[in-house]
């Protein structure tokens, strides 16, 4: 029996994995009565750094692709302005995906609640769908890897 491989973290090396599906955390979106003075609590007692799309970003890096640098996205929404309709909750994750066109296939087939079509814009593809508890889930594929230095 072949052994396999080990990379410098002692994590096994994994050849492409070709299945569609969840492969990470892209983003937790919330509402907020006053987004502007909850981002700016985050900042002054959290740390967190909001940009001027009023987002904060925590980049990663793939331990198992360490030249890959993921990144979560943050940010607050104004209670009840519509962003996560037909969603009654007041948040909604984004999760980093594999093989989009598949999982909205797979999702389709297994009578998933699929809310629109797939968008795609220059830094992804994206897709919302309804989990069986009614809350809205956004699926994003990254297009556009980011392979450069965290922090630069």
């Amino acid at each position: 029996m072949m052994e396999d491989k080990k990379n410098e973290n002692g994590r096994a090396n994994l050849s492409p994995d070709d299945t569609p599906k969840v492969t990470g955390v892209g983003g937790i979106f919330f509402y907020s009565d006053n987004p502007k003075e909850i981002k700016e609590w985050y900042a002054k007692n959290l740390g967190l750094e909001i940009s001027a799309w009023g987002t904060s970003n925590f980049e990663s890096r793939n331990l198992d692709r360490p030249e890959e640098i993921n990144s979560l996205q943050w940010c607050s929404f104004k209670t009840a302005d519509g962003h996560f309709l037909p969603s009654k909750k007041e948040f909604m994750v984004n999760y980093r995906v594999q093989h989009i066109e598949a999982l909205v296939e797979n999702l389709r087939k297994n009578g998933v609640n699929i809310l629109d079509e797939i968008t795609t814009y220059e830094y992804g593809k994206f897709v919302h769908i309804m989990d069986a508890e009614g809350n809205k889930v956004e699926l994003w594929e990254d297009t556009a890897p980011d392979i450069r230095e965290i922090g630069n």
